[in-house]
């Protein structure tokens, strides 16, 4: 349920109309709007009539919320999400994802060694990428394929970010690893993760900006469900992902649902990446699905990198090398600029 509080309702009025929803078993979602304050009522709302806060002069309208992700929903919180990412960190430089800027982040699929990543560290941050991504622990179809370098990937990557001043994204695959992340800028909850209940709701009580990638035969429904329960459980800096879903065609790795930005800008106040890498699965086109992707209306664009995608460990035919994605860089800016954003 939401209730909307007329403008100009006084603070203690509105904190004192808070307390008595608390004191009724609800907890309270607020929003403050530029016209209005909405307040998110969570909880058992069925005993509750809309009329029993009608009466209230200081409220303008009471709603029920059909959507079973309330937190997620944009009836909760009608204004974009922005979210900070590396603030008032010592030699980070910080960005914003959700507020008109296109946010590109960049990097090997896998961590391979310091030099490597370092090294594509520095080009992609010269092209204008804003995150650094590199996978660490690295979930495989085939158990005989390289897994990643584990806890020694985390701390090359975070070599990477002193050296760089780039914030960084890496996965998470479990809740056994979780104190291994607590210096990484934004946790990654992969594909095959998406509906590990426990793990998202372990991720709630984490000061880490989790980005949720859809998974490979899910709904944007259920991609929206599995970020209310990392919001549910206290975590509200959820980025969303669309990473090309399981189809019956075999032409690409994945197929790219790009309808599903444009309908998850609509739904959700949360931002929106795509990850084109990994939903064609070859380097050519990425390009092309990344442009595609800032013009369907995404806040963030994820590309993997690679110096010698040739001999990478992982994930080498839809990697870019770095001549490459400072191409696409100075392409994106052109469709950002034509869209009424930057880079």
């Amino acid at each position: 349920m939401i209730v909307v509080l007329k403008p100009n309702t006084p603070s203690q009025t509105e904190n004192e109309f808070i307390d008595h929803l608390k004191s009724l078993g609800f907890n309270v979602h607020i929003s403050h709007g530029i016209d209005h304050t909405i307040l998110g009522l969570i909880g058992d709302t069925s005993r509750i009539q809309p009329e029993s806060f009608i009466v209230y002069d200081f409220v303008d309208n009471v709603m029920r919320v059909q959507a079973p992700y309330k937190m997620a929903s944009r009836s909760f919180h009608p204004d974009n999400t922005s979210i900070q990412i590396g603030e008032g960190l010592p030699n980070v430089l910080p960005c914003t994802i959700g507020d008109g800027n296109i946010v590109v982040i960049a990097g090997p699929c896998s961590i391979e060694s310091e030099e490597q990543l370092i090294s594509i560290a520095q080009e992609v941050k010269k092209s204008g990428a804003r995150l650094l991504r590199g996978g660490a622990f690295k979930p495989r179809t085939s158990p005989y394929s390289f897994q990643g370098l584990g806890s020694k990937g985390i701390e090359l990557l975070l070599s990477a970010k002193k050296a760089t001043g780039l914030p960084v994204v890496t996965e998470l695959m479990s809740i056994t690893q979780l104190d291994l992340f607590n210096d990484i800028d934004v946790i990654q909850i992969g594909a095959r993760n998406m509906q590990n209940f426990d793990l998202l709701k372990e991720l709630g009580g984490c000061k880490n900006t989790i980005l949720l990638k859809r998974g490979l035969a899910n709904t944007v429904k259920e991609l929206l469900m599995s970020a209310e329960y990392i919001m549910a459980a206290g975590n509200s800096n959820v980025i969303l992902c669309e990473r090309g879903i399981r189809t019956f065609d075999s032409y690409t790795r994945n197929t790219l649902d790009l309808s599903a930005v444009p309908f998850l800008k609509r739904e959700s106040h949360l931002p929106v990446v795509v990850d084109p890498s990994h939903a064609c699965g070859m380097s050519w086109m990425v390009p092309t699905l990344a442009a595609s992707s800032l013009v369907a209306g995404a806040d963030g664009i994820m590309i993997e990198v690679h110096n010698k995608p040739e001999c990478a460990l992982c994930d080498g035919e839809q990697s870019l090398t770095p001549a490459q994605f400072d191409t696409v860089m100075s392409r994106l800016k052109k469709y950002a600029a034509v869209e009424d954003k930057t880079l």
